[in-house]
């Protein structure tokens, strides 16, 4: 079983574990020859997007509901057969948000009294000025995109200056995701944990939103 310092040190090197499958019991750390980055002080929203989130369809949250949004990225879907999150990676990721580097962010659904059903959500590990962003889910329209922009409005408040995605893939490319060599990537991480930085924990995030769009770029 791995520990959660050993994780630690693992994200320090520019490596992340994963599993083959759900119910796969074995991890293996990947380093990918190629990158997947998304910059945060040059990121793309698309107009539709732009309108949508003005609209504030959603209740966003942070750390409110960490164990269910891992649930929720590992569940298995019509449009996901599998998931590279199996218990013990569950178990690690919930251990280093206990201690206070894995964080959630959480969209609700909006109801008369209270809140509603989560709808969605994505999760992520911050160390120093990076974040490692690890997965997200949808219930409901948008509602993975928002959290994402709620996320990288709190990372640039925050002072953060790498978002590591891992990967690209389609769902990325409309926000601008780069590629780039491992090489260039160390560097960028080498950098980043060399800078201070903390994610903010307002519970009311909504201010730091409208300035995150303002200084955004706009996409058709």
């Amino acid at each position: 079983m791995l520990s959660p310092e050993t994780l630690i040190k693992a994200y320090a090197l520019g490596v992340f574990p994963m599993a083959e499958a759900r119910e796969d019991e074995r991890i293996f750390f990947v380093d990918p020859e190629e990158r997947g980055i998304l910059p945060i002080d040059a990121v793309h929203i698309p107009r539709r997007l732009r309108r949508r989130i003005r609209q504030r369809p959603y209740e966003v949250t942070i750390n409110t509901a960490f164990d269910a949004v891992i649930d929720g990225c590992r569940e298995v879907t019509r449009q996901r057969a599998d998931s590279w999150i199996n218990p013990q990676i569950r178990q690690l990721y919930c251990a280093l948000h206990r201690l206070g580097f894995a964080h959630s962010i959480e969209v609700w659904s909006k109801a008369e009294t209270g809140r509603g059903e989560l709808v969605g959500g994505l999760y992520g590990v911050a160390l120093a000025g990076a974040f490692f962003g690890e997965s997200m889910f949808s219930r409901s329209s948008d509602a993975s995109k928002i959290a994402l922009i709620h996320l990288m409005a709190r990372l640039k408040k925050g002072g953060f200056v790498l978002l590591d995605t891992q990967f690209s893939n389609t769902h990325l490319e409309q926000f601008g995701v780069m590629e780039i060599p491992r090489e260039m990537f160390r560097q960028k991480l080498e950098a980043a944990l060399a800078t201070k930085a903390a994610m903010p924990m307002d519970s009311d995030d909504w201010p730091l939103v409208q300035s995150f769009l303002q200084s955004s770029t706009e996409t058709s």
